[in-house]
């Protein structure tokens, strides 16, 4: 690459720049990544300990759905007459340029939209069950999405910092070794024309 580059002083002060740039890039990059990897770590913490709760819930809240479903015979009818679910809200939150969706749903309410009279104990388990395994699972869909989102960002970042890091800084450090270089072999031997062209006229 630095054989293809004329040897001016011009060049030399645009590869100097360039070079400049690549290593501030990279420096940027590098902090990115840091910030990006910690975010990411916390994340998966976190994402772990909700699969090992959302188990649990969807557990008990099936075990009281069966009990319901013994004790009063199929509970479809009832089942079908629940309102349906519309308060879960999408948003965004950025860090460090990657977008990270927020999920928020509204508190349940706490009237139930079920009759008392040809109901029982078990329903209302199971009611409760599945309202606390559809908080966690909104709060486990943005926690794993979230997860998804950075490690693409980490990959594409160390991608273009390794980039930097390789090819760009050493073939621009490689340029101006060959630059500055060519312009001192260029300056001695102008000196030592100068110095020859002085001597003759002395003589």
């Amino acid at each position: 690459m630095a054989e293809q580059v004329f040897a001016t002083k011009g060049n030399l002060i645009s590869t100097k720049k360039t070079l400049s740039l690549a290593r501030l890039g990279y420096e940027l990059l590098d902090r990115k990544r840091n910030i990006l990897i910690r975010e990411l770590m916390s994340l998966i913490d976190e994402a772990k300990s909700l699969r090992g709760s959302i188990e649990q819930t969807y557990r008990e809240a099936y075990s009281a759905l069966q009990l319901a479903n013994i004790t009063m015979g199929v509970i479809k009818p009832i089942a079908d007459k629940m309102p349906i679910e519309d308060s879960v809200r999408l948003s965004v939150k950025s860090v460090m340029g990657v977008e990270l969706p927020t999920v928020s749903m509204d508190k349940p309410k706490t009237e139930i939209s079920y009759g008392l009279l040809q109901t029982n104990s078990q329903l209302d388990r199971a009611y409760i069950a599945f309202g606390r395994a559809k908080e966690t699972t909104v709060t486990l869909a943005q926690v794993e999405n979230s997860v998804y989102r950075l490690a693409v960002a980490i990959k594409k970042t160390q991608r273009r910092a390794n980039a930097l890091k390789n090819i760009i800084i050493p073939n621009s450090e490689e340029t101006v070794r060959y630059i500055s270089g060519a312009l001192e072999e260029k300056e001695r031997e102008e000196f030592s024309r100068l110095k020859v062209i002085k001597a003759r006229k002395e003589k």
